[in-house]
């Protein structure tokens, strides 16, 4: 059987079309977010040469300083908020909330997008099988430094892309490093102690935001809010977290939409954890920003948490570049 040249001409180039646009298509699907793992790992090590960030310790304060730099260095505008909170005792605790604010002129009254972690570590740990061993402080490279290290990445790309931007092409961040997230009540308390002893840097904010926003007074609109707690495990799973879902339910199906198409589904997890008390249920509930948590909380197991957290092991060994990256990568997507 012979056809006819014409037609296989028309056919060829329908061919060559379809492939460029299947290789088109192929580019576009590829194209990721920027952001090094490299340089989120090496803020956490920073960190980490600090010591424990425990709440009133030399190393939180010299940590709070560079985190200030930091985000002065990335083009932030710099506030530094101070307050007290009552601990699980009910005794004023000194807090120090850092937030870094990315705008350009031309967009400073635009909604905001949130983004926050926090930068203490626990005083105790208090998840040690040896009850001597729950009175040293937790290194913290996962739970807190990691969340602070991806912030610190996404941060400097922010900057980059605030420099580069042109007019009013450019989306307003605000991060927060929220401090006193981790002093909630130990384990081996026995005494009297009040309610919501965990995430006293976030209720000192959130408080702050609802009062001045209620008496009128100018502050930052927010469109909704992420937090990172606990983002650098080799084993990293990210399930859809309760109080998100109650709170925030559509930003949280774009979130882990966009981590499914950059590939990071199994990471991201479509499984409903248990409600979990972090910083973004006192953003949700007190400041009414929509905001949602991107904490590693495997439902898989039977503490959820991994088994060396809130020990003296949640040190650098247990922090993945691969993590990292699919977590920032998730963010930037959002910006």
């Amino acid at each position: 059987m012979r056809m006819n040249t014409k037609y296989l001409y028309i056919l060829g180039c329908l061919f060559v079309m379809g492939s460029l646009v299947s290789c088109n298509k192929k580019q576009a699907e590829t194209v990721r977010p920027a952001f090094s793992a490299d340089s989120a790992y090496s803020y956490i090590e920073r960190q980490m040469e600090f010591g424990p960030r425990v709440p009133n310790s030399a190393a939180h304060t010299q940590c709070a300083v560079w985190l200030i730099d930091q985000l002065r260095a990335c083009g932030a505008e710099v506030e530094l908020q101070k307050g007290f909170m009552p601990d699980y005792r009910g005794n004023n605790q000194q807090i120090y909330n850092i937030i870094g604010h990315f705008y350009t002129p031309e967009t400073a009254n635009r909604p905001r997008i949130l983004l926050g972690a926090h930068y203490d570590t626990r005083p105790w740990c208090d998840e040690e099988p040896d009850y001597g061993d729950r009175f040293y402080n937790v290194p913290g490279a996962n739970d807190g430094a990691s969340g602070v290290g991806v912030l610190l990445e996404v941060a400097r790309q922010i900057g980059a892309k605030m420099q580069d931007s042109l007019g009013g092409s450019f989306t307003p961040v605000d991060i927060v490093f929220f401090d006193c997230e981790d002093s909630g009540t130990p384990q081996f308390y026995t005494g009297a102690e009040r309610e919501d002893t965990w995430c006293l840097g976030s209720q000192l904010w959130a408080t702050n935001y609802a009062n001045k926003k209620n008496a009128s007074q100018e502050v930052p609109q927010y469109s909704f809010g992420i937090v990172l707690d606990m983002v650098g495990a080799p084993d990293a799973f990210f399930p859809r977290e309760m109080y998100s879902t109650q709170y925030a339910s559509n930003y949280q199906e774009r979130i882990w939409k966009s981590a499914k198409r950059l590939g990071y589904g199994a990471m991201f997890s479509d499984q409903q954890s248990y409600p979990i008390t972090d910083d973004h249920f006192y953003v949700n509930r007190i400041a009414g920003i929509p905001c949602v948590d991107v904490i590693h909380y495997d439902i898989r197991n039977a503490s959820g948490f991994p088994h060396w957290w809130h020990t003296r092991n949640d040190n650098m060994t247990n922090i993945s570049r691969t993590t990292l990256q699919a977590v920032g990568e998730v963010v930037m997507s959002q910006l």
